[in-house]
C-alpha cells in the first residue's frame, strides 16, 4: 500500500528508511560542536551560522560566538558592531544583524524565552520557515522536516523526481520530507525528530553529495528510486567582475595602523562594514598590485587587485578615493580582530599577514 503524502514509497519504505538512516547517523554522523546539543539558543546559533556557508568555516566561528555571547541575554546587550566583528569571516551580514534584534526581541517582548515551536519561532525577526524548523526538531523535539539543500537533493533521489524550482515543486518536497519524519510519542525521550534530520542533513552532505554521490556506501541505497544524479536545470554562469582596493598603513611609534573605509548605513550591501578603499580600476591601468585574489559571493568572482602607495610621498591612488574623508578612518593593527570587516578585507589583511587567522583571546565575558 502506498502512502499518498511520500510519493512512491510505501509505509513499509518509510520505515525501513527511518530506520536504516538513523543506524547509519549514529554510527557515522561527524563530531561537531552544535550536535549533542539541546540547548535553542546554540541551536539556533548554529543553523543561522550554517546557512550557505561551509561547515568547516563555521565551527571557529560558532565557539568564538559563543564565548562573547554564550546566553541570548548576552547577544541582546551587545552593541551591533561587536556582533558583526564576531561574525566577520562568514559573510552575510544580515543573517547577524537579525540575529541580533531576534534576541532583542526575545529579551524585551519574552523575558529571554525563546519560543518552543516552529509556529512561535517564526515571530522573530529573521527567522524564517528553515530556522523555525530546525531549531524547534533539534531542540525541542517537534516532527516536521528541516528542508536546506542537502536534504532537498536526498528527498527528490530517494523518490526519483527531477529537481523542480518552482514554487509548487518546493511545496511538493517539503510534503515529502515531512513524511519521512517520525512523529513525536507521547512520553518519548529519545528526540526522534531531530535526530531524524540531522540524520538527512548529514546524508546529504557527506554521501548524497550534488556530483558523484557515494551510492556505494549510501545506508539507504536499495530504497533509492535514482541511485546515482537526479535531473538538474543548468546552473547559470558565474559572473567575473575586476575590483580594486587601496591598502594604506601608517607608523605610530611601535603601533602600525590601517586606513579603513566604513560603508555607508544606507548601502544594499553589507551596510556599516568596514572595508579597503576601493578604488576605480582604470585608475591603476599602470600600477603592478601589491597582491592578486580570487573572491567569490554567490555567483560572481570577484578577481581583486590590491595596490600600495609606493613612497610616503605618493598619495596620487588616496585621491582616487570617491568617498569624503569622514568616512575613512586609521585603526590599530592589534583592534583589527575586534572591528566588523567585511569578509574581503579580512581575507587580504590576513594573506599580507596584518592579521592573524585566529585573534587573541577576548577575556570579557557577558551575563
Amino acid at each position: 500500500m502506498q502512502d499518498s503524502q511520500s510519493g512512491d514509497l510505501t509505509a513499509a519504505e518509510i520505515q525501513a528508511f527511518r530506520r536504516k538512516l538513523i543506524h547509519w547517523y549514529r554510527g557515522n554522523a561527524r563530531d561537531l560542536p552544535w550536535r549533542g546539543v539541546r540547548d535553542a539558543y546554540r541551536t539556533w546559533v548554529s543553523e543561522v551560522m550554517l546557512q550557505q556557508t561551509r561547515v568547516a568555516a563555521v565551527i571557529d566561528h560558532y565557539e568564538r560566538f559563543l564565548r562573547m555571547f554564550p546566553t541570548v541575554f548576552a547577544l541582546a546587550l551587545a552593541p551591533e558592531p561587536e556582533v558583526l566583528a564576531s561574525w566577520s569571516g562568514l559573510g552575510y551580514y544580515r543573517r547577524a544583524r537579525m540575529l541580533h534584534k531576534a534576541a532583542q526581541f526575545i529579551v524585551k517582548e519574552r523575558n529571554g524565552i525563546m519560543p518552543d515551536t516552529s509556529i512561535g519561532l517564526r515571530t522573530l525577526p529573521g527567522v524564517g520557515e528553515y530556522t523555525s524548523a530546525a531549531i524547534a526538531s533539534i531542540a525541542f523535539g517537534e516532527s516536521i522536516a528541516v528542508v536546506d539543500g542537502n536534504v532537498e537533493r536526498v528527498v527528490l533521489r530517494i523518490t526519483g523526481r527531477a529537481e523542480d524550482t518552482s514554487a509548487a515543486g518546493r511545496s511538493l518536497t517539503l510534503t515529502l520530507a515531512n513524511a519521512l519524519v517520525p512523529k513525536k510519542r507521547i512520553g518519548e525521550d529519545t528526540n526522534a525528530a531531530g535526530d531524524h534530520n540531522q540524520a538527512m542533513m548529514e546524508l546529504g552532505a557527506t554521501i548524497c553529495t550534488p556530483k558523484s554521490p557515494l551510492c556505494a556506501v549510501c545506508p539507504v541505497y536499495d530504497l533509492c528510486r535514482t541511485r546515482g544524479e537526479h535531473v538538474t536545470p543548468p546552473r547559470g554562469k558565474q559572473k567575473s567582475h575586476p575590483a580594486a582596493y587601496l591598502l594604506v598603513t601608517r607608523k605610530r611609534g611601535v603601533t602600525t595602523d590601517v586606513l579603513l573605509e566604513s560603508r555607508k548605513s544606507t548601502a544594499r550591501l553589507m551596510p556599516g562594514m568596514l572595508e579597503l578603499p576601493p578604488l576605480p580600476v582604470d585608475a591603476v591601468a599602470d600600477r603592478e598590485p601589491l597582491l592578486r585574489l580570487r573572491h567569490a559571493i554567490t555567483n560572481t568572482n570577484y578577481y581583486v587587485s590590491i595596490y600600495a602607495e609606493s613612497g610616503p610621498h605618493d598619495t596620487a591612488l588616496r585621491s582616487e578615493i570617491k568617498v569624503s574623508p569622514d568616512e575613512l578612518l586609521w585603526h590599530p593593527v592589534p583592534q583589527l580582530h575586534a572591528l566588523p570587516l567585511t569578509g574581503l578585507a579580512r581575507k587580504v589583511l590576513m594573506r599580507l599577514d596584518l592579521m592573524s587567522a585566529a585573534g587573541p583571546e577576548n577575556p570579557k565575558r557577558r551575563p
